[in-house]
């Protein structure tokens, strides 16, 4: 399925998935930096906040 087929709610889905991937990503490096993984996880909050999506409950401590 592309991208232009997709209903918003498929992609709002897509999204938290990406963003809760990353999540347990940073979580496993623990302390280790990561630039990279840092950015793309503000791009996706930026993304699910465009959505009116809470992340709150999605992010791990």
């Amino acid at each position: 399925m592309m991208v232009q087929d997709m209903t918003e709610k498929e992609l709002i889905t897509v999204t938290i998935d990406n963003y809760m991937n990353l999540q347990r990503i940073k979580k496993a490096n623990g302390d280790t930096e990561n630039k990279e993984l840092d950015y793309q996880l503000r791009g996706l909050v930026a993304k699910l906040s465009s959505f009116g999506v809470n992340i709150e409950d999605l992010t791990l401590s």
